[in-house]
């Protein structure tokens, strides 16, 4: 019980720390706060979802905080040792805040308890497929979901504090682009190479190798590196098995699922009409964050363009989530490849490449005739190209299709 109290006692001394701490307000909104639904905060680590619940909270008064990404609490037995010295600590709180709780056995039954008891519960998780198949479970029909990314460019930009002209914003998207969107790094001034590689590393080895118990640690290893160093590229993983050294294509299936749910990677699949198809096809596998491929990637060359496409994609992913939309990627029957396909309901709503140069003929020519093709073959006349400065909307043709194609830099659509 003491050790339970000295954990608790730390924790709340760090939580007060938090509170003094400028705080960069997020373009999300914690609902449902002042009712008793339960509050899912899911993101990766290092996102900011605790100093976003703990801000959120504080607008409420008086909460009570737990920590379970301590091993101090993982070997407490009795629960109710923890809900006795929480409201010692906190004066009896009718909030909690219980962090990463996916590392607590049976979290979903405590919770449940909890919530029968009268507590307004905002929990959160770096495992995102932990918590959405337990909630599906345990908790139907009383929880709602806030998925908490690292900055967007337009907090990024929010950071600083104040209004910014267009070449300040352009220096400021060249750092987002290579350091990414962690808020860490940025608020405390820190090396943000090494500190992503650290994140880096502790989330293949703690979260994945670690919570899964699996034996060997390069396989995984490399499959990072790899994806990381390769990010926005076509992925068949049956040449990933081979390439890592796998037996299966299955393993390396079940490898890419471990990643998804920590947040490190996320994929894109192909559109198609018939849904067994999409499944089938092979997928784009983009990085979580663009500070990522910086610190991690195994690479010899600079090039900006796979640092604008995963930067895009990012945001449609935050997009997604959000539920704003769907995406995919497609192929046309010519096989010219279209980056993002953007669908709303039934419908397509907008066809995206991303190309970092279009001064090039021959590279813009190749960028037009996909979205061109595209636009017949999926009925959609929204074009967009997004470039690094080129802005205009233009009448285009090829092979006798035309269609009007917008051409927007990358900071004005991350703005948007």
């Amino acid at each position: 019980m003491d050790k339970i109290r000295d954990v608790l006692l730390l924790q709340k001394r760090e939580l007060e720390h938090f509170s003094q701490k400028h705080y960069v307000p997020r373009d999300i909104e914690l609902s449902g706060l002042h009712n008793d639904i339960i509050k899912v905060i899911i993101g990766p680590r290092r996102a900011g979802k605790s100093f976003f619940a703990i801000h959120e909270l504080k607008k409420s008064g008086n909460f009570g905080y737990v920590n379970f990404d301590d091993e101090g609490l993982l070997k407490v037995e009795n629960y109710n040792d923890i809900i006795e010295n929480i409201n010692h600590l906190y004066n009896n709180p009718k909030s909690l805040l219980l962090d990463e709780i996916q590392n607590l056995a049976g979290w979903e039954l405590f919770v449940n308890r909890l919530q029968r008891q009268g507590y307004n519960l905002i929990i959160t998780g770096s495992n995102s497929n932990l918590l959405s198949r337990e909630l599906a479970t345990h908790l139907t029909g009383r929880h709602i979901s806030t998925v908490v990314f690292p900055f967007s460019f337009k907090e990024y930009l929010r950071y600083f504090d104040r209004d910014s002209t267009s070449s300040e914003i352009k220096i400021r998207l060249n750092d987002y682009l290579h350091k990414g969107g962690f808020p860490e790094p940025l608020v405390k001034d820190i090396p943000h190479k090494e500190y992503l590689k650290t994140l880096h590393d502790a989330i293949v080895f703690k979260d994945i190798l670690k919570r899964h118990n699996l034996r060997s640690p390069r396989p995984m290893g490399d499959l990072s590196t790899y994806l990381i160093s390769n990010s926005g590229s076509l992925v068949s993983y049956r040449k990933l098995a081979s390439m890592i050294g796998l037996k299966s294509a299955h393993t390396i299936n079940k490898y890419l699922g471990f990643f998804e749910e920590v947040f490190l990677f996320f994929q894109l699949r192909a559109f198609f009409a018939k849904y067994k198809k999409q499944v089938r096809s092979n997928k784009k596998v983009y990085t979580i964050d663009n500070g990522l491929i910086n610190a991690a990637a195994f690479n010899l060359i600079e090039n900006m363009g796979p640092l604008y496409e995963n930067a895009v994609a990012v945001e449609l992913k935050r997009r997604e989530l959000n539920g704003e939309l769907e995406c995919f990627y497609y192929n046309t029957k010519q096989g010219y490849e279209v980056d993002f396909v953007i669908k709303k309901g039934l419908e397509i709503t907008q066809l995206i490449q991303v190309c970092y140069n279009v001064e090039k003929q021959n590279t813009k020519n190749r960028e037009v005739r996909a979205l061109l093709h595209a636009s017949v073959e999926l009925k959609c006349n929204r074009l967009t190209v997004i470039t690094a400065d080129h802005e205009n909307i233009e009448d285009s043709e090829w092979q006798g299709i035309k269609g009007k194609i917008e051409f927007v830099p990358l900071w004005k659509w991350l703005l948007h």
